[in-house]
């Protein structure tokens, strides 16, 4: 039996999870969980699954807890810092889903990573703006790393047994395209928000959706894998497929490609890396119909070429390079999802605040967050001057 705790549980990775824990019970345990502010959904999480351990950061969330849970001796609610450093560090615990969606999460990661336990990590956002801090702190503390973006697990699952990339040539990145694939960045200033949330394959929260629509959810992949593999930009390729059945290709020196095939499923991913011993889990999944199955790929669209090219100039220069990129884009997609940017303006505002932001080569995780502070001053006022 093997221990879970999810951080950021009420999100729609943690939906994911939850549903596999739910079909693998006699093997799998939902020990803890972490949330905000949805409270209605952490409740029906802790009335199904009976967490030792619950940590919210909202005082209004936690009381609301200490009251409805108030005669449930066998649940432990905690909201400082430095019990969900305590409660990751349980031995008890064996695995923890970092599933915490955009920059909130980096704190958790890096505590996880400290833990010496497995990381299945959602959280590419931790990466990006930190990736140099969490990938030698996870060595240093035997911490594994499994991703669980069907991407980057598409990766894991091809490269050979020992994950090692010495013989690979080439890395394949697809992407669906999103709902605005055949359309121009001309066009894009009609969008709605409707329809930019309207993916065609993945139900997804809303920052990633907007993040797949935009392109720059691959950027920050691109930026992520190259980090996790080890290996220089230049060996990954990012091409559109979108019916979002291949997730990646691994091709290696003597000519050999190979892929990981699912229909979209973010359980799929999820299920591979919660595997025991590597015995893999059951799950209710929907079967490919290769007899009637149509694969088509065709290159990223060139007017997004800009976006790709800062993506992988951080790959190339890291240090604050990847805050700057992560935060203005996050302030660009919390600001079309108020209506108060177009779409094609979410491109405007990251190349402009990456251009005005002072980067750092070396940086620590106060660095970290104090740059990501400044950049999101200065998206700001991108966007106020667009608005």
């Amino acid at each position: 039996m093997k221990n879970i705790i999810i951080l950021g549980a009420t999100g729609s990775i943690g939906d994911s999870v939850l549903s596999v824990i739910r079909q693998n019970k006699e093997k799998l345990n939902l020990l803890g969980i972490t949330f905000s502010s949805n409270i209605s959904k952490a409740e029906s999480i802790i009335n199904e699954f009976k967490p030792k351990y619950t940590f919210t950061d909202s005082s209004e969330s936690y009381n609301h807890l200490i009251h409805a849970f108030e005669k449930d001796a066998e649940l432990n609610i905690f909201r400082d810092k430095s019990e969900l450093e305590e409660i990751l560090n349980n031995d008890q615990i064996d695995i923890i889903v970092s599933a915490i969606s955009g920059f909130a999460g980096l704190q958790s990661t890096v505590i996880a990573a400290k833990t010496g336990k497995t990381i299945l990590l959602a959280n590419k956002e931790s990466i990006v703006v930190a990736g140099e801090i969490i990938l030698p702190l996870a060595k240093k503390f035997n911490t594994e790393i499994i991703p669980i973006d069907s991407e980057h697990n598409a990766i894991f699952q091809c490269l050979n047994s020992d994950k090692n990339t010495d013989d690979v040539s080439k890395i394949i990145i697809t992407a669906s395209g999103g709902p605005f694939l055949n359309k121009n960045i001309s066009e894009l200033s009609k969008v709605t928000k409707s329809e930019a949330l309207n993916h065609p394959n993945w139900e997804m929260g809303a920052k990633i959706t907007i993040d797949s629509a935009s392109l720059v959810n691959k950027c920050l992949e691109l930026i992520e894998a190259r980090y996790l593999f080890e290996l220089d930009e230049k060996f990954f390729d990012l091409v559109v497929h979108p019916q979002s059945i291949i997730h990646s290709i691994v091709t290696y020196k003597d000519g050999s490609s190979i892929c990981q095939m699912s229909n979209p499923d973010m359980r799929v991913p999820i299920a591979h890396a919660l595997s025991i011993n590597n015995k893999r889990l059951n799950l209710d999944f929907s079967q490919i119909d290769f007899s009637s199955l149509s694969l088509t790929f065709q290159k990223i669209p060139e007017d997004r070429s800009q976006i790709f090219d800062i993506a992988r100039y951080v790959c190339n220069n890291g240090g604050s390079s990847g805050t700057i990129f992560n935060a203005a884009n996050e302030i660009a997609v919390q600001n079309f999802l108020k209506e108060q940017i177009t779409f094609d303006k979410i491109y405007e505002v990251i190349y402009r605040t990456f251009n005005a932001v002072s980067m750092s080569k070396e940086v620590d995780i106060e660095t970290i967050y104090e740059i990501d502070n400044q950049t999101r001053i200065e998206a700001k006022k991108v966007v106020k001057s667009l608005s």
